[in-house]
């Protein structure tokens, strides 16, 4: 028997329409990523505000930007990872950046958690030591304007001119945390990262006291890529 059920006519929307839709759709999937977010257990206003304004999937590989509001790592270039929103969220409340603050941040990788610190308010000088990614982060940081943001290519693990900051972010696992960057440490001062204990990477936090003694706390474990040494020759 035919069927003869009548079928809607596909509606053909305005161009303003279809943006219109397109808007509510993000704005519905931003609300959902910083739900999950605060399930999970992060409850810093302004983080969580900064994360909602700073689009990841700006950042994302364009492969991947379908994925880039889930709490997921993402394959770059370089043999590098862009660490999921969860991991890079506990790490920046752990830091505990107030606006006005120097953030020196190890390992730009695709800018975005530097964009975070710039939306919170800090001035910050990264260092990446793959140029590809560098320049990748450079124009990721035009399109979203974040502010008060210097970039180097180099090896932040390296022994650096002496320069004091408030915080100081390793975006990746050390086995040990370097003198050489506790030293750019200020009185009063907090790093953040993760320490490879036994083979898993645990969120560390280093502070200095005001008398100059640092002071080390490990935290739960993270998934977070190693922080290689050295400046890249070829990428």
């Amino acid at each position: 028997m035919k069927d003869v059920t009548p079928r809607p006519e596909p509606i053909d929307l305005p161009p303003d329409g279809r943006e219109n839709l397109r808007a509510e759709d993000e704005a519905v999937e931003t609300a959902s990523f910083i739900l999950s977010l605060r399930a999970r257990g992060i409850r810093d206003t302004a983080l969580l505000r900064a994360m909602e304004l700073v689009p990841r999937e700006v950042f994302a590989p364009r492969r991947f930007t379908d994925l880039a509001r889930t709490d997921i790592a993402l394959p770059l270039p370089c043999g590098q990872t862009m660490t999921g929103p969860r991991t890079v969220a506990a790490m920046l409340v752990g830091l505990g950046v107030a606006s006005g603050q120097r953030v020196f941040e190890i390992g730009t990788g695709t800018g975005y958690v530097t964009a975070l610190l710039a939306r919170l308010g800090a001035e910050v000088f990264t260092i990446e030591r793959f140029n590809t990614l560098a320049e990748s982060a450079r124009q990721h940081l035009k399109i979203v304007e974040a502010g008060r943001v210097r970039m180097e290519i180099g090896d932040g693990l390296e022994i650096r001119p002496r320069e004091r900051f408030d915080r100081i972010l390793l975006n990746g696992a050390v086995s040990e945390i370097p003198e050489a960057v506790t030293a750019h440490l200020g009185p009063g001062g907090r790093l953040v990262g993760a320490l490879t204990i036994d083979g898993v990477p645990r969120l560390v936090r280093v502070e200095r006291t005001e008398d100059g003694a640092l002071r080390q706390d490990p935290g739960p474990t993270l998934r977070l890529a190693p922080l290689m040494r050295g400046v890249a020759k070829t990428l």
